[in-house]
């Protein structure tokens, strides 16, 4: 990239930033299309690439180029530890629709219904990737592609598809909603085509996701003990769900 600053300024607002050496490494890995990447110091970043991801070393050695650290923190919102960040084109909504709606299903689409925690959300995509799920779904406003929740699932938006709809577009499939006074999910299988659906850190299910659910499920819980984290549920769940055989190999 003959200038990477004016290549950056005139893509940024249409592309997804990836902040981070992690959130590179993991978009390169899944097939994201990176046009511009910029670091501080190219030799620190490919000996990361030497450590922790060999594999993608060689694009990252193609894609990196260095500029001050000056011109680095001008670009990003705030610098990240290892002064890597560079911009993907964000995928398709068509295809990651066609996706979603694809049946048999392999493994369970999470849906976040209105939830409001930025970083929840990335750590509930990077968890879904790394459990194999089909996708994560939020309903409500928060943008799911925001920077902030990008950044909280280190890149590994590109290992699922990721949307935002309405209950009433949700894929097929039957709903576990997780809710306090469901059935102990101990007692449950869930299946891999299921939608597993986690209502607000605020108030919880909304009605509409409520109505759609065609089971209520609740994880255990000490008594007096009144919530778990968002992210820590979804854990659990997915964890749960991969007990019956549908972890990745």
């Amino acid at each position: 990239m003959n200038d990477p600053v004016r290549a950056w300024r005139q893509l940024a607002d249409d592309s997804v930033l990836l902040d981070g050496f992690h959130a590179l490494k993991h978009a390169v890995r899944f097939g994201a299309r990176v046009p511009v990447a910029v670091t501080t110091d190219r030799r620190a970043a490919l000996e990361l690439a030497d450590e922790l991801a060999p594999d993608v070393r060689a694009v990252l050695d193609e894609l990196l180029t260095e500029v001050p650290e000056a011109t680095y923190a001008a670009l990003v919102p705030r610098p990240h530890p290892t002064s890597v960040a560079a911009l993907a084109v964000r995928p398709s909504r068509a295809a990651h629709l066609e996706a979603l709606a694809r049946t048999p299903r392999t493994a369970p689409v999470v849906v976040l219904d209105n939830p409001r925690n930025l970083g929840n959300a990335g750590a509930v995509i990077r968890l879904a990737a790394g459990f194999g799920a089909t996708g994560v779904v939020t309903t409500g406003t928060l943008d799911p592609w925001h920077p902030t929740v990008v950044r909280g699932g280190a890149g590994l938006h590109f290992a699922t598809a990721v949307e935002r709809l309405t209950v009433d577009e949700l894929p097929t499939g039957p709903v576990f909603a997780l809710d306090p006074e469901g059935e102990d999910i101990r007692g449950s299988k869930l299946p891999d085509d299921a939608l597993l659906a986690f209502g607000s850190e605020r108030s919880g299910l909304s009605a509409e996701l409520r109505a759609r659910a065609d089971h209520l499920v609740s994880l255990p819980m000490r008594p007096q003990v009144s919530s778990y984290n968002l992210a820590t549920s979804v854990a659990m769940t997915l964890f749960h769900w991969s007990t019956g055989g549908g972890a990745p190999v």
